[in-house]
């Protein structure tokens, strides 16, 4: 009596800890607040549209293109104008000038407008004329005007002569906007596989749990089945304290596993920057898609000429090659002498009121009348070029600095070899990464089959030891250490099968092609933003 009692006891006891911690978990396991379905697909469209540092990556292309419009901008006309009005008033120390004050009033203006050449050369026009009118004696005409009518061209032949120098400022602009664009597409690349990963990540927590609980559903199932035996007496009660022990692991497990995915989920709401108001009462993310398992034949010598083409950075170490190449170029023309050559062409023109004597000299004579006239005669005389003149020169300035000291083209000389060894260290490192990623995508294919096999294997075996165990020929340790090795190995084919996805993904992004696999336009982004 004391020992069915006993047994009684035991049987009741646990009975009583197993409803318990089974409301327990149907009480933790009742939803909460809603849940967010997503498909991988809609995990990177809705970080292609709000994940912060595409937000932030998207700011650079537009500086680079708003210094690239300002470079371009010394090729506006320049214009220029001026004017200037004066009245001068001075005592007279000769009858010559005035009988008592020499009062003389009149004013300048100057228009002119430049423009810059692509060689180099500077093209000015320029009207100019002033008038002036004084009370002076001796005065054939006054007022006078005069005006003039100019053109100047000047071309350096040395030190900035050339399309490459006169626009080495905008190749640099033009050069540091094509690594803007290349250095977002990298960062619109990187994000989508950071997208990937964390999506497959939270496919295999998700899964894992689900693995990890029909394990914990299957160590109940034994310890139920034990729990029976001890009532009817074929089995003792310590007998069932391994059972508990295996529960009570892989309800740890469970633990482990859950906190797996809401890291896993927490990561996902991070890239797609999932806002409070959406984040609020939201209970779970939940993965649509399911990774696929097709092989894929991968060529090692076309990914690698898809690598040095689509890479981008190569590309960016590519271009950094041409801005070192561009100041080489324009450090060694700095250095040469300035010579100028230089062209002007100018017309005056003359006009004013004509004063009339009665001597041919006016400082004798009386003024008996005047033929009146402006300034529109001057401006027609320049116009009309009546009087031409015309200048050529050349001019040449050699600074001793120059020729002295070569500091800046040697250090030009430096950064250009750097960038060239630079960017084959990066070709090498390329070739290292295909090679490493094609070896990958074909490893982890195998894995995933030897796994499969595994997997196949451990639940064989579980079923013949739950059928030996049936009838008596093994023991609860053995069927347990089988569970735990299902267990592992459904663990162990998941999360092969996940890198095989990943593996894929990552190909893509080393020879730069995951954004066309995605079928993602950078236009489509940056017309969006």
């Amino acid at each position: 009596m004391s020992s069915r009692r006993t047994i009684s006891i035991i049987s009741l006891i646990l009975f009583i800890c197993s409803m318990a911690a089974f409301g327990q978990e149907q009480q933790a396991q009742q939803p909460q607040g809603k849940s967010l379905s997503l498909t991988l697909d809609d995990c990177i469209a809705r970080a292609l549209q709000k994940n912060l540092g595409i937000q932030a990556a998207i700011l650079s292309p537009q500086v680079s293109d708003a210094a690239l419009v300002q470079s371009r901008e010394k090729y506006y006309p320049s214009l220029s104008f001026n004017y200037t009005d004066t009245s001068n008033n001075s005592g007279s120390y000769s009858w010559v000038d005035a009988s008592q004050t020499v009062t003389s009033t009149g004013n300048n203006y100057s228009a002119q407008i430049s423009q810059l050449i692509p060689i180099g050369g500077n093209f000015t026009i320029r009207l100019s004329g002033n008038m002036t009118d004084t009370n002076s004696r001796g005065q054939t005409v006054n007022p006078r005007y005069q005006s003039t009518l100019r053109f100047d061209f000047t071309q350096p032949l040395l030190q900035g002569f050339g399309y490459k120098m006169t626009n080495y400022n905008i190749f640099v602009a033009r050069n540091n906007l094509d690594i803007s664009e290349t250095q977002f597409d990298k960062t619109v690349q990187d994000t989508v596989y950071s997208v990937t990963q964390a999506y497959w990540q939270l496919v295999y927590s998700i899964e894992n749990l689900k693995v990890q609980r029909l394990a914990l559903q299957l160590a109940r199932d034994l310890l139920a089945k034990n729990q029976r035996s001890v009532e009817i007496g074929t089995l003792a009660p310590l007998d069932v304290l391994t059972a508990q022990s295996e529960v009570a692991t892989r309800e740890a497990n469970i633990l482990a596993a859950e906190a797996a995915v809401k890291g896993a989920e927490d990561q996902i709401k991070m890239l797609i920057n999932l806002s409070d108001e959406e984040e609020k009462g939201l209970r779970e993310v939940m993965a649509l898609d399911q990774p696929k398992f097709e092989e894929q034949k991968v060529d090692l010598d076309q990914a690698l000429a898809i690598a040095m083409q689509k890479r981008t950075d190569l590309k960016i170490s590519q271009i950094g090659l041409q801005i070192q190449d561009l100041n080489l170029s324009y450090t060694r023309n700095q250095l040469l002498p300035s010579l100028n050559f230089t062209v002007s062409y100018w017309s005056p023109g003359l006009g004013g009121t004509l004063l009339l004597y009665d001597n041919p000299n006016p400082l004798l004579g009386t003024l008996i009348g005047t033929v009146p006239g402006g300034g529109s005669q001057a401006l027609k005389d320049a116009f009309n070029f009546k009087y031409k003149n015309w200048q050529v020169s050349l001019s040449l300035g050699i600074p001793l600095s120059n020729m002295i000291s070569r500091a800046s083209l040697a250090q030009a000389k430096l950064n250009l070899d750097q960038a060239l060894l630079d960017l084959k260290n990066q070709e090498k490192q390329v070739v290292l990464e295909i090679k490493n990623a094609v070896r990958n995508v074909d490893t982890t294919y195998k894995q995933v089959l030897a796994y499969k096999v595994a997997r196949d294997l451990a639940e064989k075996k579980l079923q013949a030891e739950e059928e030996k165990l049936r009838v008596g020929l093994s023991t609860d340790y053995f069927v347990l250490q089988y569970q735990r090795d299902l267990t592992n190995a459904r663990v162990a084919e998941l999360q092969a099968i996940i890198n095989y996805n990943l593996a894929q993904v990552s190909l893509d992004r080393s020879t730069g092609t995951i954004l066309e696999k995605k079928k993602i336009k950078i236009t489509d982004i940056l017309t969006r933003s």
